[in-house]
């Protein structure tokens, strides 16, 4: 049985409704053509358990994906410093289910508005549409931000400032294709690389100085 994201339902009702009715009037080269895209629909909104390592000491992948840079950056809204980003981009075909790198209490949240361009690009961190959550955590302060993309028109962000998470936990997710930031202070170990493929609650992307 294939675990689902809750914001999925209406998508996936949808897209079956669909297949039924060209099903119902004989429409078969349009129900051929339809169906990859309904399995495509529940490929989607899949909602694997990621059982992986944990601990404090280990940061890990907030997304599914690919690494598409690891900078050094400003990053005045939440830490106030310079930091070290690990960017990770979601194609349509990843699991776009978001989890939380390490545990901790939720103490920050912002949501910007804005434009919906290609997420791998560097200008999306300050241009598109996007959901920041900050969490205190045992090691010191942690940033996650959820980026739109081309197709993504709806960022979920589960949980509200105060509420204590544990890693690997659900964060959240984008409907349909993004990026996922992770902000750590300077002092922590980078363990990936640009094009490394991660995968949410599995990988480790850093280790706390």
């Amino acid at each position: 049985m294939i675990r689902l994201a809750p914001e999925g339902r209406p998508f996936i009702a949808a897209a079956g409704i669909v297949a039924l009715a060209l099903g119902l009037v004989h429409w078969w080269i349009a129900l051929a053509l339809w169906l990859p895209i309904a399995v495509w629909v529940v490929a989607f909104f899949r909602d694997p358990e990621r059982p992986g390592p944990r601990g404090d000491g280990l940061v890990l992948a907030p997304a599914d994906g690919k690494v598409v840079s690891v900078l050094e950056v400003d990053e005045p809204q939440f830490f106030g410093e310079r930091t070290r980003r690990v960017s990770i981009f979601m194609n349509v075909f990843n699991v776009h289910v978001n989890r939380y790198p390490s545990s901790g209490r939720v103490v920050y949240r912002h949501y910007g508005a804005g434009r919906f361009g290609h997420a791998a690009e560097e200008k999306a961190s300050l241009e598109n549409e996007q959901s920041s959550v900050g969490l205190e955590t045992p090691r010191g302060k942690l940033l996650i931000r959820q980026i739109a993309g081309l197709v993504a028109r709806r960022i979920v962000t589960d949980h509200a400032v105060g509420t204590t998470v544990r890693q690997g936990d659900r964060l959240g997710m984008i409907r349909f294709g993004s990026r996922v930031d992770v902000f750590l202070p300077c002092t922590a170990r980078i363990l990936v690389k640009e094009d490394q493929v991660t995968k949410a609650g599995v990988t480790v992307v850093a280790e706390w100085a």
